[in-house]
């Protein structure tokens, strides 16, 4: 039987008025509940500003939490938006979670989302150098003694990054974005992927073209993560009515930053200079315009029985094939014990489904 490595994912969104003690309560209690479950990996992101987008602004501290409290789990962040940081000490903080949650952790790196820079006062065309400097600092810092830098951002002078990880040479490193640029450099360097967005999934059958071509290139193993967001349970009518305010709240919060933002002409044009270009776009506010008939039928969440939702994912892993899958189960305000319900179909009868049709496909090829 084929075994697809498992994750799960919050995003954090905070529907108005919800006390943020008790979001964090509840998403340490679903990240429990998928330990206990057999799931391999917790995932969340990096998010300040935006509280119905994200209120997990320092995921590091969370995972040393979590890690108390669950055996199995690893922790990675989807992703640190690296622009934002002082990467000589972002790669200190990264090694002493890895240390004291036992050598768990995974690194996700990007650029972050284009409506962070400039609340954080990182000028729009400053965005790509940094992160380039920003990940080629913490490399060093975690393979090398002593280290020097000479950037156009960051300079370093024999320094030292203390304390060193468990994991040897670094935690291991995936790479999430928008543009092609960004999986080319990902299969070039060796690294992972994270696909998926609250959109149709044919959007991510070139980036994953584009990124497996370039391993190749490379001669580098692929390894590629696949996140979407799902509503199970086991009568399909049931499912579809009360997912629909769930779902509904996930696209409105997903979409509310850009909403927030005043993009003038001035800004489009610098978020576009600085790389930024699905930003500075209209595409992805007018996801927020999305009936939920469309969410249903497009598949942007998938909702259903796990019979239905297996099948769903089968067809995925037909066009965009992935060694994980990260489930999102907790997002628009769902109860806790909700998404532990999705989490708990999704291991007991959506996962044999899918691993079952994974094998045959694989026999076949």
């Amino acid at each position: 039987m084929t075994k697809l490595r498992l994750g799960t994912y919050t995003e954090f969104q905070c529907p108005p008025g919800v006390d943020h003690t008790e979001l964090f309560n509840d998403v340490i209690r679903c990240a429990e509940h998928s330990d206990q479950r057999g799931f391999n990996v917790f995932t969340t992101l990096e998010h300040p500003f935006f509280e119905k987008f994200a209120i997990n602004c320092a995921p590091l501290p969370l995972y040393t939490k979590l890690a108390e409290r669950t055996r199995n789990l690893r922790f990675r962040t989807l992703c640190h938006t690296l622009p934002l940081h002082n990467p000589m000490v972002l790669a200190g903080q990264i090694a002493q979670a890895d240390i004291l949650t036992g050598g768990r952790i995974e690194v996700g790196i990007g650029r972050g989302h284009g409506w962070l820079q400039e609340p954080a006062n990182v000028p729009y065309e400053e965005s790509l150098g940094r992160f380039h400097e920003c990940i080629d600092i913490m490399i060093k810092g975690w393979s090398e003694e002593r280290f020097s830098f000479d950037g156009k951002y960051y300079q370093c002078d024999n320094l030292s990054i203390v304390p060193r990880a468990i994991q040897k040479p670094h935690p291991p490193i995936y790479q999430v974005g928008t543009s092609a640029k960004t999986f080319t450099q990902a299969g070039e360097r060796g690294w992972n992927v994270v696909l998926g967005a609250p959109t149709p999934d044919d959007i991510f059958i070139e980036p994953h073209r584009i990124y497996l071509e370039a391993s190749a290139k490379a001669g580098n193993t692929p390894h590629v993560s696949f996140l979407k967001a799902l509503y199970l349970d086991e009568d399909q009518a049931r499912a579809e009515r009360d997912a629909e305010e769930y779902a509904m709240k996930f696209i409105e919060y997903n979409v509310s930053p850009l909403k927030e933002m005043n993009r003038t002409e001035a800004v489009k044009e610098r978020m576009r200079a600085g790389g930024f270009d699905f930003y500075a776009g209209d595409d992805f506010l007018r996801l927020g315009d999305v009936s939920y008939q469309d969410i249903v039928d497009l598949g942007i969440i998938y909702i259903g029985t796990p019979e239905k939702v297996a099948n769903q994912l089968l067809t995925l892993y037909d066009k965009v094939p992935f060694e994980e899958f990260i489930l999102v189960a907790h997002y628009g305000g769902i109860p806790a014990h909700k998404a532990m319900q999705t989490q708990e179909l999704f291991i007991k009868e959506v996962l044999p489904l899918v691993e079952a049709g994974i094998a045959e496909r694989r026999k076949a090829a």
